[in-house]
């Protein structure tokens, strides 16, 4: 099992100097992973609600610093820790840009970068950046293909529905071997076989286990499918949490609870198959020290199992 901490990136934690101290600190206590998340807009009027019960984007989110260069200033400051996009919207950018970014960082880390790719779910977003959100699935898939050639290829060609490349060598490579490591978001059937089909893992978000473990089942089935070995897939689950003083109903878990129940629902996510989970408390701390605390008890109350 392995342990992360989102870096801190947006609301009172979007400064560098909160990046630099959480990630120090996280690296120091023996976490194993620092993930950053994606967003642009915060829409007076969004054009789809909020992915949670009650459709509200957090408050914390009207402030938000670019991933890449957050991971970027993470890594300057660690030597071991492994850093991931959380995910990384890749229908929003250019592939052979994006292809160039993760490269770059992962070079600049020594090898430390997972690149987690999902859709998003804000329409309002996808027009902002001159992008169609009809056929987003289609794109991701053909941005993909793109990706893969460039990391696995020494000559890259490329004629495809939306994107076109002449033949052409693209370097460097990434620093950790043929490629970087794939992981995948999403809650539907389609998404969850994506993942079996092409990926290394899926990024997930934490949700009634019931409901997780029957999506993980879709993509290890169409993971075998495809010829591939399930079991070489992983399960990374993302937990956005608010922590209260009192328990929770188990609904609303792990939204919000103790910290108790959050650790006991984490403990139960391993159990069940996740083999990473990282902790988000940008939207219930108020201080990078509370963070590092929280952070701190939850990594050892995890490592005791």
């Amino acid at each position: 099992m392995r342990i992360g901490l989102a870096v801190p990136q947006y609301g009172a934690f979007a400064n560098p100097e909160a990046v630099i101290e959480v990630s120090r600190a996280a690296e120091a206590m023996g976490f194993d992973s620092l993930w950053a998340g994606d967003r642009i807009l915060n829409p007076i009027n969004p054009s789809n609600p909020y992915p949670t019960n009650d459709g509200v984007m957090p408050r914390e989110f009207a402030i938000y610093l670019e991933p890449l260069s957050v991971l970027t200033l993470a890594s300057a400051h660690t030597e071991r820790v492994r850093l991931g996009t959380s995910t990384l919207n890749a229908p929003w950018y250019p592939p052979v840009l994006l292809a160039r970014a993760l490269t770059t960082l992962d070079v600049l880390s020594s090898g430390r970068l997972d690149a987690g790719f999902g859709l998003g779910w804000l329409e309002d977003e996808y027009t902002a950046v001159n992008v169609p959100w009809e056929d987003r699935g289609a794109r991701f898939d053909e941005t993909l293909d793109v990706l893969e050639k460039i990391w696995f290829s020494d000559v890259i060609e490329h004629n495809g529905p939306l994107f076109t490349i002449p033949p052409t060598k693209i370097m460097p490579k990434p620093k950790q071997g043929s490629r970087l490591p794939i992981l995948l978001g999403g809650y539907t059937p389609v998404s969850l076989r994506r993942v079996g089909r092409r990926a290394d893992g899926w990024l997930g978000v934490g949700r009634p286990l019931e409901y997780l473990t029957g999506l993980w089942t879709i993509a290890q089935r169409s993971a075998e499918a495809a010829g591939r070995d399930p079991s070489s897939l992983r399960f990374v689950l993302r937990l956005n949490v608010k922590l209260t003083d009192h328990k929770a109903e188990p609904d609303q878990i792990p939204r919000s609870g103790t910290l108790n129940q959050i650790i006991d629902y984490a403990l139960a996510a391993t159990a069940a198959g996740a083999d990473e989970i990282f902790l988000d408390l940008a939207q219930t701390a108020t201080t990078t020290t509370e963070v590092i605390d929280v952070g701190g008890t939850f990594l050892q109350a995890m490592r005791a199992g």
